[in-house]
Order: C-alpha cells, then sequence, then structure tokens
C-alpha cells in the first residue's frame, strides 16, 4: 500500500517525528520562540510542530530563513547559499513508502489556502526549496546533487498577489526530484563521487521508500495569525 507521511526534523538532534497531518497537526512558523509574531515583511526565526491553529507547543524544529534568493540562514546564523545545505538542516522531510520497491516521477509540491489547492495561502509568502546534499555537513555546493527536480538553486516564492512562477502563472507547482530513494541519497552516475550517495540509478531508481527534504520559510504581508495555510505534495508511482 502506497503512503505518504511527514516528518519534522528536530533542532538539535536533527531525529525525524512524525507530523500527524490527520490529526491536524503541521508546522508553524513564528519569531523569536513559540507564540512571537513575525513581523510584517520578515521571515521567521523559529519554526515548531503545532495544530492546525498554531497555538499548541510542539517540537521545535530546524529552521530555515529565506535570506536572499539563493541565501538562507540554518538555526539562526550565518548566511550561507542554498547549494551547500545539506539535507538535515531542512525542517520537513516528505516519505513516499510502497511494500514493493517502486520508482516515483511527477513529483511536485504547492503551498495553497488549506481549502483550494487553485488558491494561494492568504496573507502569507512562503519560500520552497528542496534540499539535495546528503553530505553530513554544510559545503560550498560542492556536494550538492546535481539531480534534482527544479535545475537551480534559488527559492521557489508562493506569493498570493506576485506573478507567480517564471511563466506568469499565479498558482504553481514546484517539481520535486523524481525516485529520490532512501534519505535522498539516489542521484545519478555523475554524482558517484559525492559523499552519501548510495545509488546512481536516477529516475529509474526503485525502493520502497523515497525522501525529499524541504527547506520552508515564511514571511506575513499584514499583522494576525495566518490559519488559511497549508501544504500539498502529490507524485506518481510506477
Amino acid at each position: 500500500m502506497a503512503a505518504i507521511t511527514f516528518y519534522g526534523n528536530e533542532e538539535s538532534a536533527g531525529a525525524a517525528n512524525l507530523i500527524k497531518h490527520g490529526d491536524g497537526s503541521g508546522i508553524g512558523f513564528y519569531g523569536a520562540g513559540f507564540g512571537i509574531s513575525v513581523a510584517v515583511g520578515q521571515n521567521q526565526d523559529s519554526t515548531f510542530v503545532t495544530n492546525s491553529a498554531g497555538t499548541d507547543q510542539g517540537i521545535k524544529l530546524r529552521n530555515t530563513k529565506y535570506v536572499s534568493a539563493s541565501g538562507v540562514s540554518h538555526n539562526g546564523g550565518a548566511t550561507i547559499g542554498t547549494s551547500g545545505m545539506p539535507n538535515y538542516y531542512a525542517p520537513l522531510n516528505i516519505r513516499f513508502t510502497h511494500e514493493d520497491a517502486v520508482r516515483v516521477q511527477n513529483c511536485k509540491l504547492r503551498i495553497f489556502d488549506r481549502n483550494d489547492i487553485g488558491k494561494h495561502a492568504t496573507g502569507v509568502n512562503t519560500y520552497v526549496y528542496e534540499v539535495r546534499h546528503p553530505d553530513s555537513v554544510y559545503s560550498t555546493g560542492v556536494n550538492a546533487l546535481t539531480n534534482r527536480g527544479e535545475a537551480d538553486h534559488g527559492w521557489k516564492e508562493y506569493d498570493p498577489v506576485g506573478p507567480g512562477d517564471d511563466a506568469g502563472n499565479l498558482m504553481f507547482d514546484t517539481t520535486f526530484t523524481s525516485s529520490p530513494g532512501v534519505s535522498g541519497a539516489n542521484s545519478v552516475v555523475s554524482d558517484a563521487a559525492l559523499t552519501g550517495v548510495l545509488t546512481t540509478d536516477g529516475a529509474a531508481h526503485e525502493s520502497r521508500s523515497h525522501d525529499w527534504y524541504v527547506a520552508l520559510s515564511s514571511s506575513p504581508d499584514s499583522i494576525g495569525s495566518k490559519t488559511d495555510y497549508g501544504l500539498y505534495f502529490t507524485c506518481e508511482y510506477l
């Protein structure tokens, strides 16, 4: 049986904790700590597992704060390049599992208003980046995998009033890597020498588990809690 589950990477140990989205649990973005508002036009300084209203404090997660088109601050640290960010820095791990080894394709993510996947989240900009760097340490980008859903290393911005994607579509999908494999460690032959790569089958890779790692950052465009806000992920398997 196929299943998609969501895990949060804990701030200190990096342990993966199941997010029970079916029970209304999810990820919330805050200022300097839980319950502290993010200033309008600024990006979050902390990330927690919380309930659908953002009022129940759960585990504190890794924080990836948007700084520039390809820059990120991890857990309040100095700005680094997105391409050098290792998988475990990402606050969110999306996992596909199946009882048989399968490959996955047409993997897509979008941020929406939690009611209609054709509508943007209300009153908040969200930045998304798929982390493809299975090494255990940060580097300047030399260990980032070339086998990626998106060729560049820029954040994708979901802006309720902005121009949308590069083609001008107001709502769009961010394409994620086909068949990333266990721990996102499947790539292609040209990446074989990089630390952390386990298999080099590319999109043809079959596995009972596939992992994607997602850096997320959020910025409100007005005061008040933003609860019309969700993340949607879909893929095909064969």
